[in-house]
């Protein structure tokens, strides 16, 4: 008779036991009921009726992926390897269990996808240099499509850009070229702008020949002050002038004359 009393008190104590069920704060449940949706419950304690009632828990954390390698071919073809990593989080536990079979099998494979088909879109000059922007562009793209699955992308990093040997080689004798370019460009400003300088200098020096004349004892004073053993005779520009002068005498007197300075007289 007792038996009779206790088995009844058991089963509805295991049923009890089997539809108790507690979720953490960070994850919420999608209850079904007969199949059907009922409602997205948690977190703390929940009842679920086993055979009648079936839930499904979905974890609001943001989940960290990493995007296999991918072979991308670049506008200006050239093969590369790329891998990435992707941040996500669930923000509506419903569709994304109601809407697509498994949200994080869909989520990676749309991420490779992506990966490959922005990538190609751009050189290989851009992937290096302008990763921010392409990070943008994978983010939105995977954002916007992944939006209707209840998921919400938080941020898309490109970690590695794999090249050939051959294609690093050539990189290198491209940056060095680009570098000696740089300063064959920057020497050229430098002599035009010092040339500039000289011409001025020269007109100013030519306004005034004591100028010159000073400049002419600043070099002979620098001269002396180093240990050398050059010597050097002070001429004065005068004594120049005078010789030209004279030179040019003989050829104005015979213009003066009519006739030239090397013509004998008959």
């Amino acid at each position: 008779m007792l038996i009779s009393y206790l088995v009844p008190v058991v089963l509805l104590f295991m049923l009890i036991a089997a539809s108790i069920r507690i979720l953490p704060e960070y994850k919420r449940g999608v209850i079904f009921f007969l199949g059907r949706f009922q409602g997205v419950k948690g977190p703390g304690l929940i009842i679920v009726i086993p055979g009648i009632q079936k839930m499904e828990v979905v974890d609001l954390r943001v989940i960290t992926m990493d995007v296999p390698e991918q072979d991308v071919i670049s506008q200006d073809n050239v093969t590369v390897k790329v891998n990435a990593v992707l941040y996500f989080r669930v923000v509506d536990p419903e569709r994304a269990i109601i809407q697509v079979e498994n949200f994080t099998v869909a989520t990676s494979q749309l991420a490779q996808t992506t990966l490959r088909s922005v990538l190609g879109k751009h050189d290989l000059d851009e992937m290096l240099s302008e990763r921010d922007k392409l990070n943008n562009d994978i983010q939105e793209i995977i954002d916007a499509q992944t939006e209707e699955w209840g998921i919400k992308v938080a941020n898309v990093e490109i970690k590695h850009v794999d090249l050939d040997e051959s294609m690093i080689r050539a990189i290198a004798r491209q940056a060095e070229a680009e570098r000696e370019r740089r300063a064959k460009v920057i020497h050229a400003e430098g002599e035009l702008q010092a040339s500039r300088k000289l011409v001025e200098a020269a007109n100013v020096m030519a306004e005034n020949s004591a100028a010159l004349q000073l400049r002419y004892l600043q070099t002979m004073s620098d001269m002396s002050n180093k240990n050398a053993s050059t010597i050097f005779f002070p001429l004065p520009m005068d004594i120049m002038e005078a010789f030209r002068h004279l030179k040019a005498s003989p050829a104005a007197q015979a213009r003066n004359a009519g006739k030239s300075p090397d013509a004998n007289p008959e």
